[in-house]
């Protein structure tokens, strides 16, 4: 059993699918919908946004059930923080390498920068695929047989809606 596979990081990793499921069920349904993102954690997840309890609870529900059937592409999401930390981490390894290796070959400033920018560009182009497949191999798991809602709770600070859905391993 891998680290990965473990009881703790087992659960975050199920709970990060459905909230990537329920986001992309609830964006689908609702043209338009401005949510601010979402956050997993071994309790459940967080959707931070202007979305009716009622929808929210439907879209969890659905996401469940579809990801049990086999439905393992609703967990990837295009918008996960895995894919923005992946790009941002190669874009600047790429650009501090770049420049290291043009100030060892003594290059001026001008060449040095032109070399970071190339090269950072070139690591935001292949960041998306292995941000993506990040999530498919370590931040997400779409195996989530047996899980079922054991509530959702709103909260509202003005215009700031945050519901948080728990989840419940078993019977």
């Amino acid at each position: 059993m891998s680290l990965l596979d473990s009881g703790f990081l087992r659960r975050v990793r199920q709970h990060h699918a459905i909230e990537h499921a329920t986001i992309t069920l609830l964006m689908a349904r609702q043209r338009g919908l401005s949510l601010v993102g979402g956050r997993s954690d071994h309790r459940g997840f967080a959707i931070v946004g202007a979305v009716e309890t009622d929808q929210l609870a439907a879209a969890v529900a659905e996401a469940l059930i579809r990801l049990q059937r086999g439905e393992a592409e609703l967990a990837i999401h295009p918008n996960c923080g895995t894919n923005l930390v992946t790009t941002g981490a190669m874009a600047g390894l790429a650009a501090w390498g770049a420049t290291a290796l043009s100030r060892r070959r003594q290059h001026g400033l001008p060449d040095r920068m032109a070399a970071a920018m190339l090269s950072a560009t070139v690591a935001v182009l292949l960041s998306r695929p292995v941000g993506l497949r990040l999530q498919r191999e370590v931040t997400t798991l779409a195996d989530v047989a047996g899980l079922r809602v054991a509530s959702i709770t709103r909260r509202q600070w003005r215009s700031l809606v945050i519901h948080m859905v728990t989840l419940s391993h078993g019977p």
